[in-house]
């Protein structure tokens, strides 16, 4: 059977061919801003954002690619008040959302949907816990320089596979929930399914 990655994400795509799986990568083409918008008005938590979102796009995908499993995932920042991050827009709003972090606990929630056929048939959802530690301007100048549009990508304005991790203090959680994909539950349905030897 063949797994599909309904995301053009580079780093979903490096944690998938690192495990050995094969797949295909084909953009979901979802308005990811108008579906979070929506729930974030209605009261909606955070993993019920995430797992709406992954659901979207796996989803979609898997109606115009029948018999193929295809997997859809999204990750949401949520600061310690509760408000959702979005990705920064150009390097002065990567230094607010790090000047906003430093200091203090954020959570990362992470989830994956597995659709066949146009219908979910299997979904997870993570947290990790994080604490960035406190960062002078300078240092925050000298990451950006050093990272440049790559942060951009990411809802924190890091990449924790990369200078990312010299930002934190403490993390509690899966590292591979932490770069966006609940990698570890993903390869165990693909195990159930027969996509991978068990």
């Amino acid at each position: 059977m063949t797994l599909v990655l309904a995301s053009t994400s580079a780093s979903r795509q490096a944690m998938l061919r690192g495990a050995g799986v094969a797949f295909e990568a084909v953009a979901p083409n979802v308005d990811e801003d108008e579906i979070k918008r929506a729930m974030v008005a209605a009261g909606a938590r955070a993993r019920d954002v995430a797992d709406a979102l992954a659901e979207a796009k796996a989803v979609k995908v898997s109606r115009r690619l029948p018999g193929a499993l295809v997997l859809g995932s999204d990750q949401i920042l949520e600061c310690a008040d509760g408000t959702l991050l979005d990705k920064p827009e150009g390097r002065a709003g990567a230094a607010a959302h790090l000047r906003r972090l430093m200091g203090a606990e954020h959570r990362l929630v992470c989830g994956a949907v597995i659709a066949l056929d146009g219908v979910a048939v299997w979904r997870v959802v993570d947290t990790a816990r994080l604490v960035m530690r406190p960062l002078s301007d300078a240092f925050i100048a000298d990451y950006l320089d050093r990272e440049g549009d790559a942060v951009l990508g990411s809802v924190g304005a890091y990449r924790i596979e990369a200078l990312g991790a010299q930002l934190f203090g403490r993390i509690d959680g899966d590292h591979f929930t932490v770069m966006g994909l609940p990698l570890l539950p993903v390869l165990d349905f693909l195990r159930v399914r027969g996509v991978l030897a068990s």
